[in-house]
């Protein structure tokens, strides 16, 4: 199928792990990749082609959620054995061990300055940490059942939380209170995060449904019911355009915000898939899952603008006519297109620079000195071993930009061509496309009204502290005027 929009691509295989993958998460610099898997590993992939893999061997039980530090010196670890890890991703497989939890624990996240870590834990607590002193700051409670999930905000003001009593809590960081609630759950909730902006919240959950709210408004915006199984993880674009879920179905699905529908459909895991997470860039996306496998993908789409793919998706033909499209509410500003259609991408068939490497592994932590392999070739951890080796596909970035710019004009010739065999008169096309250009154009707008609203937010709160701290110097030295003057005249 020709189309000025690239497909997503799985782009390399790995293979180590002997259990079921739970995690992934990207370095900051996007060049490793750190999974955790029931096997009690944490291992962290160097993407370069031909690099050593490390495992970190010190856990007791399954690594239920990794993720790399802001400044990508150091990975965190959270497992069902009780307790968390702080991990110094190199040879020397540091770590230094968190113990407060009372129960498995599932997830862990840093806030955006690195200095603390947030935990979700069957204990029915979410708990707070400090990175530098090591040591328990805070609990939350207030769950009634095992909590799944629990993120920061982007300016961690907030963290939201989930779990199995079927409830998403928003917490603040400063009074340490629930703030807000949703029971919209007709199961366990999955997993949580917030957008890149911090301006929305979205859940998955046991009952197959992704729920976007606007927690200004605290409006549910979007509701997607296209799964056929449990949403176990999901993850934002860095854009907020684009949305991936990862579904006990087998399947991966993309989602386009702005226009709230299903644009994707990626097959490939051969079980259950419990993680997806794109790169900080978005140029990659990785998932793991049931089969023991972790597949990194280019997303491909990520270099294109609203317009571009816009015109690209509305060419498609419905790949899959039967499948349940997502109930939605797009935002108010934003016109879905007429016809709504996915893509079905098979990467046995459809796949960019495919490779057969095998990528040496070295065991950290209590197995440094041991004489453990995984199975395959003596010492080493095959990655891509069952793919054979595919075109490469090096490109430098003008050539692939000029390739881009010349298929999206023949594209959009062929376009105007189809609209015109179908009846549809040139003039409301070209209306069509300048709207498109308005509502980019609104968007863009609110988004810096948004950021100017936050600025001037964070301004007044500076206000209001200083001014409290003056009346407070004021309050304080009324106080000694006063005990002075009683001294004098008591004397």
């Amino acid at each position: 199928m020709s189309s000025a929009l690239p497909d997503p691509a799985l782009e390399q295989h790995y293979k180590g792990h002997k259990d079921v993958i739970l995690s992934t998460d990207f370095n900051p610099n996007n060049r490793q990749l750190a999974t955790g898997s029931a096997d009690t590993f944490l291992m962290v992939w160097n993407l370069k082609p031909k690099a050593r893999a490390y495992r970190f061997v010190g856990h007791n039980d399954a690594v239920s959620s990794v993720q790399f530090s802001p400044s990508g010196n150091l990975v965190a670890s959270a497992s069902l054995d009780r307790t968390i890890r702080l991990w110094t991703p190199s040879i020397k497989g540091e770590s230094t061990v968190f113990r407060a939890h009372t129960a498995a624990v599932r997830s862990v996240n840093f806030s955006k300055d690195g200095q603390q870590l947030v935990t979700a834990s069957d204990d029915k607590s979410v708990k707070v940490w400090s990175v530098y002193s090591r040591r328990f700051l805070y609990s939350l409670i207030g769950h009634t059942n095992w909590v799944r999930c629990a993120r920061f905000s982007p300016d961690s003001r907030l963290i939201i939380s989930c779990g199995d009593d079927k409830s998403v809590r928003i917490w603040d960081t400063l009074n340490k209170q629930c703030v807000n609630k949703f029971m919209d759950n007709k199961d366990s909730a999955t997993f949580v995060d917030f957008n890149i902006n911090g301006t929305c919240i979205a859940s998955s959950g046991v009952d197959k449904t992704l729920k976007i709210w606007d927690i200004r408004t605290n409006k549910l915006l979007q509701h997607y019911q296209v799964h056929r199984a449990s949403v176990n993880c999901f993850s934002f674009h860095p854009s907020d355009n684009y949305l991936i879920s990862a579904s006990s179905d087998k399947t991966l699905k993309i989602f386009d915000l702005l226009e709230g529908r299903l644009i994707y459909t990626l097959h490939g895991h051969k079980g259950p898939v419990y993680t997806v997470t794109f790169s900080r860039n978005g140029e990659y996306f990785a998932s793991g899952g049931g089969d023991t496998q972790v597949f990194l993908w280019k997303s491909n789409f990520d270099t294109f603008s609203s317009k571009d793919f816009i015109q690209a998706q509305s060419r498609r033909e419905n790949a899959n006519p039967s499948l349940n499209f997502p109930e939605s509410r797009p935002r108010p500003a934003l016109i879905p297109l007429p016809k709504s259609s996915s893509t079905e991408i098979n990467p046995s068939i459809r796949m960019l620079g495919n490779q057969n490497l095998d990528s040496p592994s070295r065991g950290i932590g209590q197995s440094l000195f041991s004489k453990e392999r995984v199975p395959g070739e003596e010492g080493s951890v095959p990655v891509a071993g069952e793919w054979q080796r595919g075109v490469q596909v090096l490109r430098s970035s003008r050539e692939r930009l000029q390739e881009d710019e010349e298929e999206c004009d023949r594209s959009t010739e062929s376009s105007s061509q189809e609209e015109r065999s179908r009846g549809i008169p040139t003039s409301l096309v070209s209306t069509m496309e300048t709207i498109v250009k308005q509502l980019e154009v609104l968007t863009q707008t609110i988004s810096v009204l948004e950021q100017r609203l936050t600025l001037t937010e964070d301004q007044l709160m500076e206000c209001l502290e200083n001014q409290a701290k003056i009346v407070l110097q004021v309050r304080q030295a009324g106080e000694k005027e006063g005990a002075t003057g009683s001294s004098s005249s008591s004397q």
